[in-house]
């Protein structure tokens, strides 16, 4: 399949970049100094890269529209595909307020800092961006690949750059790095919960490079290309984590930066001894472009596999719209809807840094699961599809799909279970706080992991009681036939 599609290897790098690489992540990443590159480097190694990897063989052996839907429908059945295209979809909508409240704490910045701890201030932003960014989704595909691709060389590459060249010009002014180098640090030993919290975090900081896999109908000879642009994506990625998240441990002391506002804390102390204060609020700018172009290209992308779904009879049939550009409009709106509501955490968690966490493990604990099923989809139709064209093809055959998969595996579920241990914020507020915030995760996370298994439910009770209706009037129209004889 050539394809004649609007993106190319760059727009799609671009949009694979926009997906997974977030300045947001580097301030927590920061505040675990020099062992962020074994963090970083266990989770590429562990889980990006067997996605990456799985998604490339997968993409370019059946270069359709469906991603992970396709995937589950090809290994198992086309339940299996819905839920775990509809994990994918809803472990996004929390994830969308964590995102969007970097972009308020960012925000409060640029005009006043004691904004970051308004709720109401906050809140508002949050609901805004996401709708803006929804309205502006649905003009399109090639509208959205030019402002993801766009979003993301001007919001996250160059001002990754920005941050690096900080760091160089604050050593060669004579300043000495904040945290000192220790060879030892750079291993760490995880004897802590702290620290298989940061190795979980980190796996789903990487996570997202298959999502641009419903796009693929949509890309320039995707069977070469997509796999390339994987490739590309990948380097940049992993680089960009390490020396992005290492330049700001090197310059600002470690327990100085909030989760939620540590990138504005950052620039602005980086800024300040470098007696360049006026470059705070243009970075603030470039953050924000950033990460609306995170949003921008994740809004769309589960929402086109949901709509795979919805077009074969899973989800309400108005749900299966499209609007005058081919995007599924009905679907990103109630997209938006929940996410509004989820964002309610914002006003009643103990504060924003800790409905900011909270938002994180909750997406991750639904993210992981979908991951496993993807592993396990792979493996399946390795040995269902065995003589099945493969372009590209994870190295070592059967065997090398095999251990990627089962790393894969242990990575999400690691991850998983890390997710539901609380951070110290709620853990100082007690036994109880802790087991409260780790059944909300689960309560959660078993709601919206029902949800399809009842549509699919439905939608089986439907059938038979159409199969039904129907055998019943052909047996009225075989015994009029013979009444009339």
């Amino acid at each position: 399949m050539t394809g004649k599609g609007s993106i190319g290897v760059l727009s799609l790098s671009l949009l694979n970049i926009a997906a997974v690489l977030s300045i947001v992540n580097f301030p927590a990443q920061a505040e675990y100094g020099y062992g962020i590159v074994f963090y970083i480097c266990a989770g590429a190694i562990c889980f990006f890269i067997p996605v990456a990897l799985v998604s490339a063989e997968l993409t370019s052996a059946w270069p359709r529209n469906g991603g992970l839907y396709l995937w589950g429908k090809l290994a198992f059945s086309p339940r299996v595909g819905f839920v775990i295209v509809a994990l994918q979809w809803l472990n996004s909508l929390p994830w969308y307020a964590t995102v969007l409240t970097f972009i308020a704490t960012t925000v409060a910045y640029m005009f006043d800092p004691g904004l970051a701890a308004n709720r109401w201030f906050v809140y508002f932003v949050v609901v805004g961006s996401m709708w803006m960014c929804t309205l502006l989704n649905c003009r399109g595909i090639r509208t959205y690949a030019f402002v993801s691709g766009a979003g993301a060389t001007v919001g996250t590459i160059i001002p990754t750059i920005i941050i690096i060249g900080t760091l160089v010009v604050y050593l060669l002014m004579g300043n000495a790095p904040a945290i000192p180098f220790r060879s030892g640090e750079l291993l760490p030993q995880l004897h802590s919960l702290k620290d298989w919290m940061l190795l979980a975090g980190m796996l789903v900081s990487l996570a997202g490079i298959d999502m641009p896999s419903v796009h693929v109908t949509d890309v320039k000879n995707p069977r070469r290309n997509f796999p390339l642009a994987l490739l590309i994506a990948s380097i940049v990625i992993i680089a960009a984590s390490v020396a992005g998240s290492l330049a700001i441990a090197l310059v600002v002391p470690p327990g100085q930066l909030s989760m939620a506002s540590g990138a504005g804390q950052a620039f602005e102390a980086m800024f300040d001894r470098l007696g360049v204060a006026w470059m705070t609020p243009v970075m603030c700018v470039l953050l924000i472009v950033g990460a609306l172009a995170t949003v921008i290209t994740w809004i769309l992308g589960p929402s086109r596999a949901l709509f795979e779904v919805a077009r074969e009879g899973y989800l309400p049939k108005f749900m299966a719209r499209a609007n005058s550009h081919g995007v599924p409009s009905r679907i990103l709106f109630i997209q938006a809807g929940i996410t509004s509501t989820l964002a309610l955490a914002i006003l009643f968690m103990p504060n924003i840094s800790g409905a900011f966490w909270y938002l994180m493990a909750q997406s991750a604990i639904m993210y992981m699961t979908m991951y496993t099923l993807m592993f396990l989809a792979a493996l399946k139709m390795r040995s269902r599809y065995p003589l099945r064209p493969r372009p590209f093809s994870v190295p070592g055959g059967t065997l090398g799909m095999g251990a990627v998969c089962v790393i894969g595996i242990i990575s999400a579920v690691t991850a998983q279970l890390c997710g539901l241990i609380p951070p110290e914020s709620v853990r100082s507020h007690g036994v109880g706080a802790g087991f409260l915030y780790s059944g909300m995760l689960l309560a959660v996370t078993g709601f919206f992991a029902a949800i399809p298994l009842w549509l699919v439910a439905r939608r089986r009770r439907a059938q038979r009681r159409e199969a039904e209706f129907l055998r019943s009037r052909r047996r009225t129209e075989r015994i009029s036939a013979r009444s009339r004889s």
